[in-house]
């Protein structure tokens, strides 16, 4: 369930309380093919999607995904507060697409219709790329969902993200509440902008909220290794965690090497909707997808290592003329 959408929750226009959720990052793109600026969306799954998509949504049936236009039509609370208590795409498909396999190929937004058909078809009726204790099996008669067996679906995500997100046991520092920790380990940057006559002296500041913490800085150094924890405290309203490179100056104001948010929504998500890691062996549980609104290099899997919930991230620096930074996330709920 995506904390973003917290300030959603509150009572006002259910179209307005849709389109603003539509304006998050991970919303601006088609669910499934990644298409730009959907109109479209499933009030019972949680995603937005494109026109072509939604034409495959309308032919599952109502009983598996019910398409709604944002604009055009009417949205009742219940379906406004289900789309709100998802969050949108990003958290609807680290669920959705938890187990996409190396040989499925994700459709993009000019494959044919029947390449589009065969994903849409496989990710929400047929549940294959679902977590297997979400998955809901009719017996032998399983290539058909029937609106019992999908509300059951259906049920069972929500109850796990409800379940879940009530069970963290949160702190509070003044007047924040927190649902648990992150731990960003920043290993190295490579590449990185020249700000001194012919080299840098970097160091990684992280803000997330109210907290502001740095690495050490590394002297003359385009592409430093620092392998330094950090850890943030992590709100129970959050958002991206933003990052900041600069070059330190003994005699001047730091200058900045680039910059970037990190979205940390699909890895809290994907680690909620497990619960305890430790019952799991070795693997992937998610991925925070590359797109063009975000600064990922490639997909970043999210995956259970040794009982912990780990994500590789390696971003292009922004609004710099160079440089890349690679780093790891570790998801830590309060009681350990």
């Amino acid at each position: 369930m995506s904390n973003y959408a917290g300030g959603l929750g509150k009572p006002g226009s259910g179209k307005r309380r849709i389109k603003d959720l539509l304006n998050q990052p991970d919303n601006r793109v088609c669910a499934d093919c990644g298409a730009s600026d959907p109109k479209w969306a499933s009030a019972n799954i949680g995603v937005f999607i494109c026109l072509k998509c939604c034409g495959v949504h309308r032919s599952l049936g109502t009983h598996i995904s019910k398409v709604l236009s944002v604009t055009l039509d009417e949205w009742s609370d219940e379906e406004v507060d289900s789309m709100i208590e998802i969050g949108g795409n990003a958290s609807a498909n680290s669920i959705y697409e938890a187990f996409v396999p190396d040989t499925c190929s994700k459709p993009g937004p000019d494959v044919s219709h029947d390449q589009r058909m065969r994903f849409i078809r496989a990710k929400y009726e047929l549940q294959e790329f679902l977590k297997p204790s979400l998955r809901i099996k009719s017996g032998k008669c399983s290539t058909k969902s029937s609106p019992f067996l999908t509300s059951s679906l259906s049920r069972k995500i929500m109850d796990s993200f409800r379940t879940n997100s009530s069970s963290q046991k949160m702190f509070q520092e003044g007047m924040v509440e927190f649902i648990g920790l992150l731990k960003v380990t920043i290993k190295k940057g490579t590449n990185l902008a020249i700000r001194d006559l012919m080299s840098s002296d970097p160091y990684v500041v992280l803000n997330l909220g109210k907290q502001k913490l740095q690495t050490t800085v590394v002297n003359s150094n385009l592409n430093p290794v620092w392998n330094q924890e950090l850890m943030l405290s992590v709100p129970e309203s959050y958002g991206p965690v933003k990052l900041q490179v600069y070059d330190y100056d003994t005699f001047s104001a730091d200058d900045i090497m680039g910059e970037a948010d990190i979205d940390i929504q699909p890895l809290i998500t994907s680690a909620m909707a497990f619960g305890d890691p430790e019952m799991f062996g070795n693997m992937q549980i998610g991925k925070w997808l590359k797109s063009n609104d975000n600064p990922l290099i490639d997909d970043s899997i999210i995956n259970i290592v040794d009982g912990k919930v780990k994500q590789e991230v390696q971003i292009k620096l922004q609004n710099v003329e160079c440089g890349e930074l690679e780093l790891e996330m570790e998801w830590l709920p309060l009681e350990q």
